[in-house]
């Protein structure tokens, strides 16, 4: 048994705690062991002084000396009727260097007086007072030798520490025996179920069953039983996710080579002598296009990865300028196109990946303006930048009609957060990866009947921030 597992500093807090109540125990024994050894001592002496008071003769020294022996004393002195007499006496060793009135004694000065009468190296006489027994007299006084009585106590002590020693050996033994049973096997049960399921944590026979009888650890094992059930089916959704995931990819891959084909037929359908063909060739080249990204953004989403940003100083205020005139000209042809205005210092640059930061600023225009366009009424999208002590700030607000409640809720989430009918919601996640591989972070403002706002956060010095979900502050 080591010190260092549960049921080897269970024990040894056992014996030390059952040590300690017998330490608090053997106090008050030893005091009364004194009390009851000098109670004793008077007792003969009073038994020795009676018998001699019986006779009215001089007593022989010899059965004096004897007497005297037989009390364990030296001097007995008994007081009646107001009058003191020296009955019983001896040559005394050394002068008397303590006095002990038992009538006067209290439970806290007997354990001091016990206490320092143990460990007292040196060989005292002693006067204890007491009152007789039967009313035999008023007082009775008697000198003593105070060594045998320190042999006595510790010769008592030494006896009461054994039994503890074993009482505590056996309690510790007993108390661990049932820790053993009760705690101890149902936490290895336990330990021995997370082992297991680490290594399989798809197989559902690895999963613990609550079984416990004492409630805590019951409750213990039901925790664990529903975190694995959870884990598990997450793992078996996430296994088919990738499955899935495989399966699309080869798919979009495929889909996409001919769509390509047909949009290249497609475009020749706009030279058709038919006019009706050539009113319907625009639609078709616009839905197969929208098929084709479609397929290529899954399949730039399938790789599960970007390659790390590869940092430049540059004009925020040229790369905004790219974009809207990307955006414009992808606008013409509407009713009423969209404004695009700006709010960024020409002096202002920034630190960051160009290509990755054009097409986060491209998805979130985009947006924006295919999301007034819906509408079918004028609006306005704005990109503005800043910087601060921290790092730059890109912000793309619009007056569109705002996110939905639930495109909000999943806004960052793949083919869950697109707000726009066909969209497939892979583009916020996208400019959100990108941004937090700048360290950074990408989140939402505000979004209502006013239109809805992007803020883009980019620090000075790059640290990239742990894979999850991008942050919307509603």
């Amino acid at each position: 048994m080591r010190l260092n597992t549960l049921s080897g500093r269970f024990a040894a807090l056992t014996i030390m705690f059952v040590v300690l109540a017998e330490l608090f125990i053997l106090l008050p024994a030893l005091s009364d062991f004194r009390r009851d050894y000098l109670e004793s001592r008077l007792e003969r002496a009073q038994i020795a002084s009676l018998a001699l008071l019986t006779t009215d003769e001089t007593i022989a020294s010899e059965l004096e000396s004897e007497l005297l022996q037989n009390a364990g004393v030296f001097n007995v002195v008994l007081r009646r009727d107001d009058i003191r007499q020296l009955v019983l006496s001896s040559q005394l060793p050394g002068p008397v260097e303590e006095t002990y009135d038992l009538r006067e004694m209290t439970v806290l000065g007997s354990i001091d007086d016990s206490l320092r009468q143990l460990f007292d190296a040196e060989q005292r006489v002693i006067r204890v007072i007491g009152a007789p027994v039967n009313q035999a007299g008023q007082l009775i006084e008697i000198t003593m030798d105070a060594q045998p009585l320190q042999v006595a106590m510790v010769d008592y002590g030494l006896r009461i520490l054994a039994i503890s020693a074993l009482f505590s050996v056996v309690t510790a033994l007993m108390l661990n025996l049932v820790a053993q049973r009760l705690i101890l096997k149902p936490i290895r049960r336990v330990i021995q179920h997370m082992t297991a399921y680490a290594e399989a944590p798809e197989d559902v026979r690895h999963i613990i069953t609550p079984d416990a009888r004492i409630v805590e650890l019951r409750d213990a094992e039901a925790a664990l039983a529903a975190m694995q059930k959870t884990v598990t089916s997450s793992l078996k959704q996430k296994e088919r996710m990738a499955q899935l995931g495989q399966a699309v990819a080869k798919i979009s891959h495929d889909l996409r080579n001919i769509l390509t084909t047909s949009q290249i037929f497609a475009d020749r359908l706009e030279d058709s002598a038919d006019p009706q063909v050539r009113r319907a060739a625009p639609k078709l080249v616009n839905s197969i296009t929208r098929a084709v990204n479609l397929c290529e953004t899954t399949l730039a989403f399938g790789k599960a990865e970007e390659p790390a940003p590869s940092l430049s100083r540059f004009s925020i205020s040229q790369l905004a300028a790219e974009v809207i005139e990307a955006e414009t000209l992808a606008g013409d042809g509407v009713a009423h196109p969209v404004e695009f205005v700006t709010d960024i210092p020409v002096s202002l640059n920034i630190r960051a990946d160009r290509d990755q930061l054009y097409r986060v600023l491209t998805n979130l225009s985009r947006n924006a303006r295919q999301a007034i366009e819906g509408t079918g009424g004028a609006g306005a999208v704005e990109i503005g930048a800043g910087e601060n002590d921290a790092g730059w700030w890109i912000r793309v607000g619009d007056t569109g009609p705002g996110l939905p409640s639930k495109a909000r809720e999943y806004l960052f989430q793949p083919f869950t957060g697109s707000a726009r009918k066909g969209g497939t919601g892979l583009g916020l996640t996208i400019a959100a990866d990108l941004i937090r591989g700048h360290g950074g972070r990408l989140e939402l403002l505000r979004s209502d009947e006013q239109g809805s706002e992007f803020m883009i956060h980019l620090p000075r010095e790059m640290t990239v921030l742990p894979m999850g979900e991008a942050t919307a502050a509603q």
